[in-house]
This record gives structure tokens, C-alpha cells and sequence, in this order.
């Protein structure tokens, strides 16, 4: 498996979980506290989680793929992106696990 299959998955765990965790304040301040303004930005963070969790998906989809992961944990990892802060734990606990089958499929540099 290349390393950047690895990579773009990560990338995007990050940016599904800080969307999620800003979503999930912007809820909060929307309808617990009332703030001015948090409807607007509930909208706006909404939209850009939605449409960057579809990108999530494929990505952790080709890794669970390539990676020859049962079902169950494929769907684990698919659900991440819906748990405000999961997908950080998520990423971190995948990464290590698969880090170091990504470097032993890494090509050896020859020396000159």
C-alpha cells in the first residue's frame, strides 16, 4: 500500500473531525445559548462537514480496501466522521497500526 493512501486519509480525518467539533459548538451556541450569528455559521460548517464527510468516506473506504480490513472495522472507521472527536482517536489508532506496513512496502533508495 502506498504511503499516500495513508496520508490523504489522515488529511482528511482531520479536517471531518474539526469541522464536527466546530459543528457540534455551533449547535451548542444555536440553540443552548441563542448567540447572534450561530445560525449563519451552523449553516455554513454543516454544509462544508457534509460535503467533506463524502470525501472522508472514500478515502477511508480505498484504505479499509487496500488494507483488506474486515467489515466491521471498515464501518468503524466510516462512523468516525460522525462522533465529534472519534475521528481524531480513530485516525491515530489506525495510523499506528498501519504505519509501519506503509514502510516496509516503501522502494529502497539506492546509493550512489
Amino acid at each position: 500500500m502506498k504511503k499516500s493512501v495513508l496520508t490523504r486519509y489522515r488529511v482528511m480525518a482531520y479536517v471531518t473531525g474539526v469541522l464536527l467539533v466546530l459543528l457540534t459548538l455551533g449547535v451548542i451556541a444555536k440553540y443552548l445559548l441563542h448567540m447572534d450569528g450561530a445560525a449563519d455559521f451552523t449553516r455554513v460548517i454543516g454544509i462544508a462537514h457534509g460535503w467533506l464527510y463524502v470525501v472522508y468516506l472514500v478515502f477511508a473506504f480505498d484504505l479499509g480496501s487496500k488494507a483488506k480490513w474486515p467489515v466491521g472495522k471498515q464501518l468503524w472507521v466510516l462512523l468516525a466522521g460522525t462522533i465529534p472527536t472519534a475521528a481524531f482517536f480513530v485516525e491515530r489508532r489506525i495510523s499506528r497500526e498501519l504505519e509501519p506496513a506503509v514502510e516496509d512496502a516503501a522502494p529502497a533508495v539506492a546509493k550512489a
